[in-house]
């Protein structure tokens, strides 16, 4: 071997690996977009509300920091919704009930930082309880006064309902339509247990009248940032999660279970060990959803159980582009932000308005929102094939 040749051996040096989130998100360009946007959003946000003087057309108002985050915690539920249907082809149409149940944890910790502040004085019993002649507190709602053990919750109820729910129908090979239903009936159930005041979760009215999280005022502009600012953290987390899982071998066998389900059953996978960790990562991200979603809107009730609100999640993710993680978010933000300028302009209009938005995406826009790019691309396609073959 001559010298030249050793000097280039010597100077070759083995390929260096991009960073995790580079290789998550490579050719995900909807993606990379996405996540550039939040993060510019964050930034800007941040700014204008705590730098930018408010007599500035370029102000956000706390209000607007409030409803931005709220759309936030949207999409990810959005996300999560899209993970379990784009992906694993299962159509829950009771995936609100897991955004209700991180809710109603993260606001149970919230009702126990009250203490002596409420309109009773109590320092034990939520106002709701005193004024329902509670003589002490349930004993569910021992250790939710500390943050780590709500935190845990917010995480632990809702997958622990996942994974009893889908190893029982999973296993049973329901699928379907049957499955949409069973899941339907689900959050039904919930919603009614949850109306009960005799449930010691307030019944009709829910959980509210928040003073503090973490020792910090919710009313303060600094806090409600630092909420907005955390909900963009856990969507980009919640994204690159989600595409590690459809990336990896587990994600293409999932992909194929959506695809044909026996197929893959009869080549020997487990599919219902494969559909149930799916569905549980799922009610995971909703459920942190749903903790994000009530310190910044300050109240939970039974009505976010309500099959309604989880058939509006179904509507989100088809406008915006099933089975594109990206497509989630879109609708969400486009679905939710219709919903507070219809309610406010055009109150009686609204339904009217999600329904006609709906069919027009369904039959114009098959793909969605994210498929609107390669939509145009295959009908310029198809035209030129047509043009040709008539020539």
């Amino acid at each position: 071997m001559n010298t030249a040749q050793t000097h280039s051996l010597e100077k070759t040096s083995p390929p260096k690996r991009q960073p995790l989130v580079m290789r998550l998100l490579d050719k995900d360009p909807g993606g990379k977009i996405t996540i550039s946007l939040l993060i510019l959003i964050g930034i800007y946000v941040s700014i204008a509300n705590l730098l930018i003087p408010e007599d500035s057309v370029f102000h956000i108002t706390a209000y607007g920091v409030t409803l931005l985050g709220k759309y936030i915690s949207f999409a990810l539920l959005a996300l999560s919704l899209d993970l379990v249907w784009g992906y694993l082809g299962v159509l829950s149409l009771g995936h609100g009930a897991f955004f209700a149940l991180g809710g109603y944890a993260m606001g149970m910790y919230l009702m126990r930082q009250i203490g002596d502040r409420g309109v009773y004085g109590n320092p034990e019993l939520p106002d709701f309880m005193v004024f329902l002649n509670y003589q002490e507190l349930p004993w569910f709602w021992l250790g939710f006064d500390n943050f780590l053990f709500a935190a845990l919750m917010i995480v632990l109820i809702p997958g622990l309902l996942a994974f009893v729910f889908g190893w029982l129908a999973f296993r049973s090979r329901v699928t379907g339509v049957y499955l949409s239903i069973i899941t339907q009936a689900l959050t039904f159930a919930l919603m009614l247990a949850f109306f009960r005041n005799d449930m010691g979760l307030g019944g009709n009215n829910g959980l509210t009248d928040f003073k503090d999280i973490l020792g910090f005022n919710l009313q303060s502009d600094t806090t409600r940032v630092g909420l907005f600012l955390t909900s963009i953290i856990m969507l980009i987390l919640g994204y690159l999660v989600s595409r590690a899982i459809i990336l990896s071998k587990l994600g293409r066998v999932v992909t194929a279970i959506r695809d044909s389900e026996s197929r893959v059953r009869f080549i020997g996978y487990r599919v219902e060990h494969f559909k149930l960790f799916v569905f549980v990562v799922a009610a995971i991200m909703a459920g942190i959803a749903g903790a994000l979603y009530v310190p910044q809107v300050g109240i939970i009730n039974p009505a976010v159980f309500s099959p309604l609100f989880s058939i509006e999640l179904i509507i989100w993710v088809a406008i915006g582009g099933r089975g594109t993680l990206y497509g989630a978010i879109i609708g969400a933000f486009i679905v939710s932000y219709s919903k507070t300028y219809f309610t406010g302009a055009w109150p009686e209009a609204w339904l009217y308005a999600l329904g006609a938005l709906f069919v027009l995406v369904t039959l114009f826009l098959p793909k969605g929102v994210a498929g609107l790019k390669a939509q145009f691309k295959e009908n310029k396609f198809l035209k030129t094939l047509t043009f040709k073959k008539a020539n």
